[in-house]
């Protein structure tokens, strides 16, 4: 299996691609990174992985991260500590839409990209901590809040994608990888998920499928 990473140099990117290697039969990771020399040496040597650097507007880079890969995962998001500093004009949404765009010329379906509590789901209940949580985002990083939504409902509309919107809160550096997945409300979808429960959770949905075209919350147990 070929799986191309977005946002693999990120304190989750990292995990993920960690644990793609670690849990599934002999695969494949290309990792399509503006700047690779954040990778850490065990991943950046690793002999299954392939490194592109690259733009995201750069469509010959993202052309050749795409070609043969059978799965894509993005952990593309606003950066937590630049939240209210965010550009506007929607440039993730804008960048998803061009890789959603390539991904459909060469025949590659599967999308796992990130999501959060913002992208709300017709199946979400009422929960305050979590209307506090995206009201909070909403008002205080209101750029990172438009795009984070923007690129959901894109993500949402591909009905030939088998895409899975996998909704995080407040993510934590915990080393726990037991997780829930459900929806906002359940008694058991809180607002902290350890970044190596979402990379569990990734693994997982890759071999199980259980969350195709749809959004779960990921919360840690």
């Amino acid at each position: 299996m070929r799986i191309l990473v977005f946002g693999a140099t990120g304190a989750s990117g990292i995990l993920i691609v960690r644990e793609l290697l670690a849990k599934l039969q002999s695969p494949t990771v290309v990792i399509y990174a503006r700047s690779p020399e954040k990778l850490p040496e065990d991943i950046a040597t690793n002999p299954q992985v392939i490194v592109i650097k690259g733009e995201l507007d750069d469509e010959d880079g993202l052309d050749k991260a795409l070609e043969g890969s059978d799965v894509v995962v993005s952990v593309l998001g606003p950066i937590v500590t630049k939240g209210p500093f965010h550009p506007s004009g929607t440039p993730l949404a804008k960048a998803y839409e061009r890789i959603i765009g390539m991904m459909k010329k060469k025949s590659i379906k599967r999308l796992l990209a990130l999501g959060t509590a913002s992208n709300a789901d017709p199946a979400d209940k009422f929960s305050l901590k979590f209307s506090t949580l995206v009201a909070g985002v909403a008002t205080f990083a209101r750029n990172a809040y438009k795009d984070v939504v923007a690129w959901g409902e894109l993500i949402r509309k591909e009905d030939d994608l088998e895409w899975t919107l996998m909704r995080v809160a407040i993510l934590t550096s915990g080393e726990s990888k037991e997780y829930a997945a459900g929806y906002i409300g359940a008694s058991n979808i809180g607002t902290f998920l350890s970044r190596a429960a979402y990379a569990a959770f990734v693994v997982d949905e890759i071999e199980r499928r259980e969350w195709v075209r749809k959004a779960p919350m990921i919360a840690s147990v």
